[in-house]
């Protein structure tokens, strides 16, 4: 769908049942299709039993395309954990292991997936945190090729200025590394990682050169945590957890609708 219009899916890290409802919320309001994704360390924790029926629920639900995505999966473990509670989207991310290793580790999941029907994302590139002492190499556009070739992703994370967490200033997309990407991998969907804190212009014209996922996590837990103090903060709040909560809903869907307008996906469910 996004390749067709020309537009980004965005992907929205879940937590709990409450960001869950806030991301349906926003997509349902904006029409717009919506990536759910949820980290290792929760399908590895009781939480991840607990989320992923929520979230295959919503999606069951929704009157709007939804996908529930595993993000970052590091293993066989998380990753059939992940396919058997539903999930239609699988990331393997082998990413700091050598290139041959990674096509190796990836091409295995793809070859796992691939009876269930189920596509599964690859990352060239190792995309790490804002708190690093420094960044690793960008995607090379060549061996961006080799990769998808051999590996036979259907998408592909890349490292062109990204990072995970909140950036202490903004940082600066190599967007011809993005169009040149995409033209060694025959145009291949590309994603954006650590969309929390890339400035709206770089996010619009990374979409404009090939980008047609973008992962936003960090932006919605701090949502979330503003919703929740702002209820905190409030003397007539209530003690009912129910609507005590509400608050932060209505703060992440808040969130997902300012994303979802600023990648291009509104209306286009």
């Amino acid at each position: 769908m996004a390749e067709k219009g020309g537009y980004c899916i965005p992907a929205f890290n879940v937590y709990n049942t409450e960001t869950v409802m806030g991301v349906i919320d926003a997509a349902e309001e904006q029409r717009a299709p919506v990536i759910i994704q949820i980290y290792p360390r929760l399908i590895n924790e009781e939480v991840g039993f607990y989320i992923a029926p929520a979230v295959v629920a919503a999606a069951r639900r929704a009157s709007v395309p939804v996908c529930f995505h595993l993000d970052h999966g590091a293993g066989i473990p998380e990753i059939s954990r992940t396919l058997y509670w539903g999930a239609t989207g699988i990331m393997r991310d082998a990413s700091t292991e050598s290139f041959e290793d990674n096509v190796r580790l990836t091409r295995e999941i793809v070859e796992l997936c691939a009876p269930l029907g189920i596509g599964v994302e690859g990352e060239l590139g190792h995309i790490g945190s804002v708190n690093d002492d420094k960044m690793e190499e960008f995607t090379d556009p060549f061996e961006a090729g080799e990769f998808v070739r051999k590996t036979g992703v259907c998408c592909l994370a890349v490292l062109v200025g990204n990072a995970h967490g909140h950036y202490k200033k903004p940082p600066k997309i190599d967007i011809e590394r993005i169009r040149a990407i995409r033209e060694t991998t025959g145009g291949i969907p590309l994603v954006l990682h650590g969309g929390s804190g890339i400035p709206d212009a770089e996010v619009k014209a990374a979409i404009a050169a090939g980008i047609r996922k973008m992962n936003i996590g960090t932006d919605v837990c701090c949502a979330f945590a503003d919703g929740t103090k702002a209820a905190l903060d409030d003397p007539k709040r209530s003690i009912g957890i129910d609507v005590f909560m509400k608050r932060a809903i209505a703060s992440v869907k808040a969130l997902a609708v300012e994303k979802i307008k600023l990648v291009g996906a509104d209306g286009k469910a």
